[in-house]
């Protein structure tokens, strides 16, 4: 767990370290590990990132309620909040990627980024310290809804033509197809929803690793006059690599948005 690793006092880190007296930290898996808060062992058990991941789908659906429930002519406040990100998504992720079909599929859009946005600030909120995303389960998930989007897509729009556009894009010599479609069967099929998945994983695992690192760092030399000159440099490093990774968990959202969007666009126009 992050919260007794954080809480733990530098004696007992130090004392970790065993007869020597050297310095250890506590193993890499601790930080991905959180324990049942109740129905431990069944489909139902709850635990830290399960209440993180409520709080990431529950925030924007009581926002974009609040704002419904008295719309104003001229927006102010949340509702100008809202409306500005309604409108950055659709200016930067729906126009560029699938172009003005796309609105159809700014609901799901929006939806996905804010769950992402949200679920990946947990990263720097004091006491959580933990991005939902930096477990495995949250990218896969969303990497499959966006996989089955797709492909929906081009199926509903294309009927079984879509499959043949990918796996036999015109323009290809027939020969060179025993190479090609492969490629495209796997770049299209297997590996988008991958990359999608590992990207986002991989980001906030490494991020969540990186301040740990530092907060456990700085934490344990606190108490040790000499040690603790080192804090100087690590603590300002520790604050600047929290406002980086705020900025990395508005971008892992955004890109995620952005190439779901874009194989959105490419099952509408498979052609191009």
């Amino acid at each position: 767990m992050i919260g007794p690793v954080l809480s733990a006092s530098p004696l007992s880190i130090l004392a970790a370290g065993g007869e020597g007296g050297g310095l250890k930290f506590p193993p890499v898996e601790n930080l991905v590990k959180w324990p049942a808060w109740f129905l431990e062992g069944t489909p139902l058990e709850f635990n830290k990132i399960t209440f993180i991941n409520f709080i990431a789908f529950i925030v924007p659906v009581v926002l974009f309620f609040i704002v419904s429930r008295s719309p104003q002519a001229v927006p102010r406040g949340l509702q100008n909040l809202m409306e500005s990100s309604l409108d950055f998504l659709e200016k930067q992720v729906i126009q560029p990627a699938i172009g003005p079909d796309g609105m159809r599929y700014l609901p799901m859009l929006v939806a996905m980024f804010f769950y992402i946005w949200i679920g990946n600030l947990f990263e720097i909120i004091p006491t959580a310290h933990m991005p939902a995303n930096a477990r495995m389960a949250n990218p896969l998930v969303l990497a499959l809804v966006a996989w089955a989007m797709f492909i929906g897509v081009g199926l509903k729009h294309h009927k079984l033509g879509y499959i043949k556009e990918v796996l036999f894009p015109p323009g290809v010599p027939k020969a060179l197809y025993i190479l090609v479609t492969p490629i495209e069967f796997l770049s299209t099929f297997i590996i988008r929803p991958f990359s999608l998945a590992v990207r986002l994983f991989a980001n906030m695992l490494a991020g969540h690793i990186l301040l740990v690192t530092f907060s456990v760092l700085c934490i344990t030399l606190w108490g040790f006059q000499i040690l603790n000159l080192v804090n100087l440099v690590a603590f300002p490093m520790l604050v600047a690599f929290t406002g980086f990774e705020f900025m990395v968990a508005f971008l892992q959202a955004f890109i995620f948005s952005l190439l779901t969007a874009v194989y959105i666009g490419g099952a509408l126009h498979p052609a191009h």
